[in-house]
């Protein structure tokens, strides 16, 4: 049996490890991840890679060393199209940043196909978005606005004497990327001062958080959403709820109301939806998103050997009032659905029946920097929801990617790894500098 997975997120990375050791090390079937990248790093912490607080170097996760140790085999590669008949995927050429081929436009055969490609910014198609704002969707573009950010505050840090007031970040999207990377810039102000850029001071930042609905985190309460709004203006952010982005010219946002705000960076995160592509991928059926839409299975509607999770995957299930819903495109779904498409395909080689998802929502955390942190804990102990915020909703936040890394590491190395960020807070400097 070749399996083959198509994505190194959180979904897909969990998925081949859980694979690679169950089936890849006895032999039992041929685990293929592929990816574009070379490395993995767990989505969420995207914003602390873009505002410095987090060293990608030291976060990621290299494919290769990782299939090594775990049983399954990486291959470098973006999804361009797929034959089902003869039961193939095309790969794109890959070309070096001096445009030379290293890799050519290739095939890749498959027994069963598992999409986890993730997704990618929801423009809604407004004009000059795509040309003029940053996405955070990959680690690439996480460090080239890390790289931008760098240089405007060095930047400021000089001109400060030459009548410049400030330095203008907009940030269109009150989800949680949104307000997460509010906080974080806030922060990140203060380490670039402590660091050398003296001349700034917290008046010479300026956040503006643009929401087109009525208040922040729609996903969570309103008290959450009052309570993160209240400290986000706290810190220093500028929140605008109601204020729906027409247009956007370069440093510039033109708003239905024809308001026009001015800013040197603007970050688009006002939504997501699953890849392009995805549309009209071997005539796959998908939804409004994008989504390509699978049985309870997680299989794919039009094709039994191809499953789908993650965000990528359109499930429809029934809310707590029993009204009819999408899965949301959360870490935890992803998380989830690895571990049913793990165990149906391990059901196909034994000959079994095969399971069906059930999405549980163990709540929502928002971090806003070292500041504090909001959210909404469901089951447990309680049966209900719980609301918690400060140390302890810090810790269930960070709880949720010492449970990712558990998943692909194991116990010892989740260990290891947590003792040794413990000591690089100590002995690394506390932003990415460069």
């Amino acid at each position: 049996m070749k399996i083959v997975i198509v994505g190194g997120g959180a979904g897909g990375l969990e998925l081949a490890t859980k694979l690679g050791k169950k089936m890849g090390l006895k032999g039992c079937a041929e685990v293929l991840l592929l990816d574009r990248d070379h490395v993995h790093l767990w989505k969420p912490l995207l914003h602390e890679v873009a505002s410095g607080s987090l060293d990608a170097g030291i976060a990621s996760v290299g494919y290769r060393a990782h299939a090594h140790r775990n049983g399954f085999t990486f291959k470098l590669g973006t999804l361009c199209g797929i034959d089902r008949t003869r039961k193939m995927i095309r790969l794109e050429a890959l070309i070096d940043d001096k445009g030379e081929v290293v890799l050519p436009q290739r095939e890749q055969n498959y027994d069963y196909l598992v999409l986890a490609v993730g997704s990618v910014s929801n423009d809604f198609s407004v004009p000059g978005v795509a040309e003029h704002c940053i996405f955070l969707d990959s680690l690439p573009e996480a460090l080239q606005f890390h790289k931008r950010l760098v240089n405007h505050f060095i930047r400021l840090n000089r001109e400060l004497s030459q009548g410049k007031h400030c330095l203008h970040i907009a940030i269109v999207g009150g989800g949680a990327t949104g307000v997460e990377l509010s906080a974080e810039l806030f922060k990140a102000r203060e380490w670039f001062a402590a660091y050398g850029l003296h001349h700034i001071q917290p008046e010479h930042l300026r956040i503006s958080l643009l929401e087109a609905g009525p208040g922040l985190l729609p996903a969570l309460s309103e008290g959450i959403s009052a309570a993160t709004h209240k400290e986000l203006e706290k810190i220093g952010v500028e929140v605008f709820p109601n204020t729906l982005v027409t247009q956007v010219e370069k440093n510039a946002l033109i708003c239905s109301d024809s308001e026009r705000i001015e800013a040197d960076l603007i970050v688009w995160a006002a939504g997501i939806k699953a890849p392009d592509f995805l549309k009209e991928f071997g005539g796959l059926k998908t939804n409004q998103a994008n989504q390509l839409v699978v049985e309870r299975t997680l299989q794919s509607k039009d094709d039994s050997s191809i499953f789908v999770l993650g965000d990528c995957a359109g499930m429809q299930m029934k809310d707590p009032l029993e009204e009819e819903r999408w899965v949301p495109p959360r870490a935890q779904s992803a998380h989830q659905m690895a571990g049913l498409v793990a165990k149906n395909l391990l059901n196909i080689r034994k000959g079994k029946s095969l399971e069906e998802f059930v999405y549980r929502d163990y709540g929502s955390l928002v971090s806003l920097s070292h500041y504090t942190t909001f959210g909404k804990l469901m089951g447990g102990l309680t049966g209900g929801s719980l609301k918690v915020e400060g140390r302890l909703a810090r810790l269930a936040y960070l709880s949720l990617y010492r449970m990712h890394q558990l998943a692909i590491h194991g116990w010892l190395r989740t260990l290891l790894i947590a003792i040794v960020d413990k000591i690089n807070h100590y002995i690394r400097p506390r932003l990415k500098l460069h």
